[in-house]
């Protein structure tokens, strides 16, 4: 028997609504758990108070906080998430840089930001602002709307309450939380997310998400280049390499 049994109830309803995927109403997750409501309800409260979970008043339902994602984040940032990785962004680059140079790059979701972990260079150099360690607003980024089109519209609601959330680069790309969920739709029916001078001018990206063994979006694959060197056409085939890739990582994430 455990000394800290209220430690063990916390970590079952974090892995509750983990293999949930979107949020439950508490009394759902007291008999997921197995523990009394008035118990479900001061857990909920005091692990929401540290940002692990928290409760859609709207729905009467509880997800994953901040403070959760955090914690998933902080593990994927470790060697597992890069080493897998690393090959299928030398493999995109090496492939894409005979029709154009392209940087391509891996990313997480930290709040309302796309931090970056990996990047490989094509042997034409292509100048960005997204080097390694660099945070940028996750709704202008590919990368970050990858990941944000696999969450639950609740989760992205919660996750830029504030309209500060929506800072502005170059005057492109959604402004408010309305037009971001309309792109999120639509970039989720197409399995791939882009934007064409959001962060730069000048540079477009293209980016899927890769998906762990809850099939939940932890990561994004992308690709960035100058604008005036891809068309139409080229784009959709940078589209597919990429979906190619980011299956693959989803593969060895343990994902379908």
């Amino acid at each position: 028997m455990t000394n800290v049994p209220a430690a063990s109830r916390a970590l079952l309803i974090l892995r509750t609504l983990a293999k949930a995927g979107a949020p439950m109403p508490a009394a759902a997750i007291a008999t997921r758990v197995g523990i009394p409501r008035s118990s479900t309800y001061h857990l909920l409260t005091a692990m929401q108070e540290s940002g692990f979970v928290m409760h859609f008043p709207e729905d009467e339902r509880w997800g994953l906080g901040v403070g959760a994602f955090e914690l998933g984040s902080a593990y994927l940032r470790h060697d597992p998430l890069e080493r897998q990785a690393r090959p299928l962004l030398t493999k995109l680059v090496r492939e894409t840089e005979t029709k154009l140079p392209a940087v391509a790059q891996l990313g997480i979701l930290q709040g309302s930001e796309l931090l970056y972990l990996a990047r490989e260079v094509p042997h034409r150099p292509v100048t960005l602002v997204t080097e390694v360690g660099v945070r940028l607003p996750a709704h202008l980024t590919a990368s970050g709307r990858a990941i944000l089109a696999g969450l639950d519209a609740a989760q992205v609601r919660a996750t830029f309450a504030n309209n500060k959330s929506f800072i502005d680069r170059t005057g492109l790309g959604p402004t408010n939380l309305r037009e971001l969920t309309a792109l999120l739709r639509d970039e989720a029916a197409a399995g791939f997310s882009s934007e064409d001078g959001f962060i730069t001018q000048g540079y477009s990206s293209i980016a899927v998400a890769a998906k762990n063994h809850l099939g939940l979006s932890v990561a994004a694959i992308a690709l960035t280049f100058r604008s005036e060197d891809a068309d139409s056409g080229l784009r959709a085939e940078l589209a597919v390499a990429l979906k190619a890739a980011g299956a693959e990582l989803s593969k060895r994430l343990g994902g379908h």
